[in-house]
């Protein structure tokens, strides 16, 4: 059980300042591990599950790229606004949480913002 990801595990993004913690609501009877909620695969909706992870630095970014162009190219980090729309990848296929795969430990998130976003 040491791989898998539960709620309040620290996650951290390749664009972003700081760490978040993962979010988990399973509506009824969630999976438990150590006390916690279980992940699957499907828990990447940003600010439910996917917090922000302070300031953003992708130039993919259109509030980093319109700010770091009003300041004549330097580079101007923005708030991060977490925007993952697909699931976590790859997933433990055979333990399924909520009829989902499991999210594990080396599983990643794209964000479209150009960051990759894993458990830290």
């Amino acid at each position: 059980m040491k791989n898998y990801v539960c709620k309040g595990m620290k996650l951290k993004c390749s664009m972003g300042s700081e760490q978040s913690d993962l979010g988990v609501m399973h509506p009824a009877n969630p999976v438990h591990m150590s006390e916690n909620p279980m992940a699957s695969i499907m828990d990447h909706k940003p600010m439910s599950n996917i917090m922000p992870f302070g300031q953003c630095q992708s130039l993919a970014n259109p509030t980093v790229a319109a700010a770091t162009s009003a300041a004549n190219g330097k580079l101007q980090k923005m708030p991060c606004i977490p925007n993952t729309t697909s699931p976590w990848a790859p997933g433990k296929t055979d333990v399924l949480v909520k009829g989902q795969p499991a999210l594990q430990k080396n599983d990643k998130c794209m964000c479209v913002w150009a960051g990759v976003i894993e458990v830290a």
